[in-house]
């Protein structure tokens, strides 16, 4: 199911707070007037005088290095068309902001007022000098095919046209793996391509580079079969043109080995896929909609191997697979192009990844232990962290060999190693629960919906196929507020606990809470008035099966909302307390915080508990946890009764656990910079990895921590997570934002698949 996306959220999205999605942020400190000095006028003199002297400097002085041009003129944006260069720059900031996240790569993105190709060409020569590469981005044909050609040609710097070769590359790696599936030989399968705009004339070039025979691709475009007798071909077409007996896609597609679409929705049908050889290969990429549905493709016949552009179906070929890792490595060994042979050891990088052991956390976020080389993944999942280890080292290697490379890469293992240090800047792990809860969506229940931000994370819950939702409140108050804030609902589910439709089903629930609380003093008459209140109607869903998650606290007190939940539902039979757990996202990587919300001064004996709770959970995200007890004290440089508390924690933790990972007590500084202990404390624990599991000594710190966290850094959380419950309750932060509400219910999702 394709996510549905409102016009209002989509520019709300891209306009509230600052606008757009990327910000230039300084790396140096600048707090000083002599730091300030240095930064400008006149300590910038000198790196400007190196430069001078050796141009190559540049690299050693300024950004250059990491820096990448996203450079598009608004000709071909995405299905929008020729819509100028201001509008493209959404497009393009998205860009940037991909490169980022999944290689850590800076961007300027760079909008070009210019359809000629002279013009474009010499605007983009002449502001190279700032760029260590160049993206091209929605550049129409046959347009792009010359501007790419010219500034390859023209530029020392990594130049590449994704819409062309990120396409291909992904392709060609899936192909690689759909023929080994299907025992073919690429010299001799017959291709069908459907579309001759850029991105099907790059496939099918790199097709030919891998070893099919070029009077073995057919390829369509609007027009029908591009055959040599064609009048007026010229450029890539009239490569491409073939000379046989056939003039439309149905004649083409019999027996035909693989079909490549990159063009129009539902264009080939069943009986074509029927028509083709014995175990066909079809890649249908238009998108939102392909060539042929998946469903339809699959029901067709049953030795198919399929593949869209669509993340709700096996095999999605998508470039971010490619173009951040391309990049990473073209621009780490300061290569002057992206060649052929670079382009070639990513397809086969890619490739080669799909067919080892899928890793935990992949499962984790597809709800799929049985992934597996195989026709339903030929190629590896976007969220693969392996991807960046796998591609760039392999570019850089080819880039090198092939000579085009201005730097060698001294020790290949520390190079994999300083590439997986940069996968910490971006917040994987919501990415991996957002995918996963959505592939088992969960019911749940939102006891404050009178709220708007509870009803707009509700709407995108929902909208997103995470989660669904049920509202509780007045209805019409409900109905109000939506109105009155634009959310648009699909299969909209209010109820009134205090409803009189709801009145039986109040003394249902208040009949089982009276079972269960009878000996604590609790009546009948008092068990199901409770049940008027939300949170106490809410949990009881939960515990009886008619919901799997509950969602409260926005606007009420903590433990005036917990309070419901302990007392219907209940923690775990193993459990001694509940904890609460603070999951932060930050340039350290993702840190679980314990306790943030609950128990107020735990003995030693109360942490070992804790600890071994939040351990378990951390786990079950597929993270080997690394605690660190935290104190003011290191080891015992300071013996008081907090810091000695948290030394024996830590000795009783490791008793039980001889296993796990785990120091104390230990300052924060030192518990997250491993690099600092190994100096001072090397025989610590987390001297050669930072904790990412931190327990504090009592409620006020682990408070106050997570909130300094918050308010200071760009750090996206979740929680307060209840940690101990039967079944999953969380309590929202009093004011927390849209977002946070999101998360949390993402969470709630995962959690009650896990506990079903």
């Amino acid at each position: 199911m394709a996510e549905k996306i409102s016009k209002k959220e989509a520019l709300a999205y891209h306009a509230e707070g600052r606008p757009g999605k990327i910000e230039v942020i300084p790396t140096k400190q600048h707090s000083s007037q002599r730091e300030l000095s240095l930064a400008y006028s006149p300590g910038v003199a000198e790196p400007c005088k190196q430069i001078s002297k050796k141009k190559d400097d540049v690299y050693k002085y300024t950004a250059k290095g990491n820096l990448v041009a996203v450079i598009s003129n608004g000709t071909a944006v995405l299905g929008l068309g020729d819509i100028g260069p201001e509008a493209s720059k959404p497009v393009m900031e998205g860009k940037g902001l991909l490169f980022k996240i999944f290689a850590d790569i800076d961007v300027f993105d760079i909008e070009v007022d210019a359809s000629d190709i002279d013009t474009f060409v010499q605007t983009v020569k002449a502001i190279a000098p700032t760029f260590g590469g160049i993206n091209l981005e929605d550049i129409k044909a046959p347009e792009c095919f010359e501007i790419e050609r010219r500034l390859k040609e023209e530029l020392d710097i990594p130049v590449m046209h994704d819409d062309q070769h990120g396409t291909a590359i992904i392709s060609s790696a899936a192909l690689l793996n759909a023929l080994e599936i299907a025992k073919k030989d690429i010299s001799k399968i017959k291709i069908v391509v459907n579309g001759a705009g850029a991105a099907a004339m790059s496939c099918s070039k790199l097709y030919l580079s891998l070893g099919v025979k070029k009077e073995n691709i057919v390829m369509l475009d609007s027009k029908g079969v591009i055959k040599q007798n064609r009048a007026g071909l010229k450029g890539n077409k009239k490569i491409f043109a073939t000379n046989r007996r056939c003039d439309s896609l149905d004649e083409a597609m019999k027996n035909a080995d693989v079909f490549l679409g990159l063009s129009v929705a539902n264009i080939v049908t069943s009986e074509m896929v029927q028509s083709m050889s014995k175990r066909p290969i079809v890649f249908a990429l238009a998108n939102p909609d392909p060539e042929i549905s998946y469903k339809d493709a699959m029901a067709s016949r049953d030795d198919i191997i399929m593949a869209t552009g669509r993340s709700d179906h096996p095999n999605q070929v998508n470039n971010v697979l490619g173009f951040p890792y391309i990049f990473r490595g073209a621009l780490d060994v300061r290569a002057t192009e992206i060649n052929e042979n670079m382009k070639l050891a990513a397809v086969k990088a890619i490739a080669n990844l799909a067919k080892e052991t899928v890793l935990d956390e992949i499962n984790l976020a597809y709800d799929d232990n049985t992934l597996t080389f195989g026709s339903e993944y030929i190629i590896p999942k976007p969220l693969d962290p392996r991807l960046i280890t796998a591609v760039a080292p392999a570019v850089a290697m080819s880039a090198i060999r092939s000579g085009v490379a201005k730097l060698e890469i001294p020790d290949w293992n520390k190079y994999r190693e300083s590439l997986k240090k940069r996968l910490g800047l971006d917040n994987k792990l919501i990415r991996t629960l957002t995918a996963r809860a959505k592939r088992n969506p969960k019911k749940v229940v939102f006891a404050e919906a009178e709220h708007y931000k509870i009803l707009k994370a509700a709407q995108q819950v929902s909208d997103e196929g995470i989660a669904i939702p049920i509202l509780l409140g007045r209805k019409q108050k409900i109905i109000d507020l939506i109105e009155e804030f634009s959310i648009e609902f699909e299969n909209l589910i209010i109820i009134d606990p205090k409803a009189i439709s709801q009145e039986k089903k109040r003394d249902e629930y208040g009949d089982i809470l009276w079972e269960k609380r009878k000996r604590k003093g609790l009546t009948q008459f008092e068990a199901r008035k409770l049940m008027r209140e939300r949170n106490y109607f809410g949990s009881m869903m939960v515990e009886n099966g008619e919901a799997d998650a509950l969602i409260s606290g926005i606007s009420r007190n903590y433990r005036t909302t917990i309070k419901p939940a302990l007392e219907v539902i209940g923690k775990q039979d193993d459990v001694k307390k509940v904890a609460g757990m603070y999951i932060m996202n930050t340039k350290k990587g993702t840190l679980f915080l314990a306790d943030t919300t609950i128990n107020t001064n735990p003995t030693a004996e109360e942490l070992v508990d804790m600890s071994e709770m939040i351990v378990k959970s951390v786990k079950r995200f597929n993270i080997t946890p690394r605690v660190a007890l935290l104190s003011y004290s290191n080891f015992g440089s300071t013996r008081t009764e907090g810091s000695s508390k948290m030394a024996k924690a830590t000795v009783l933790l490791k008793e039980r656990n001889p296993n796990l990972i785990v120091d104390g007590e230990i300052q924060a500084d030192f518990a997250l910079d491993s690099e600092k202990t190994a100096g001072i404390f090397p025989f610590s624990e987390l001297a050669e990895e930072q904790a990412n599991t931190l327990i504090f000594p009592n409620l006020e710190s682990g408070n106050l921590a997570y909130k300094l966290i918050q308010e200071v850094s760009e750090a996206d959380s979740i929680g307060p997570v209840l940690v101990g419950m039967k079944k999953p309750v969380h309590i929202l932060q009093l004011g927390c934002t849209v977002r946070e509400i999101i998360n949390m219910v993402t969470l709630s999702v995962v959690d009650a698949q896990i506990k079903r």
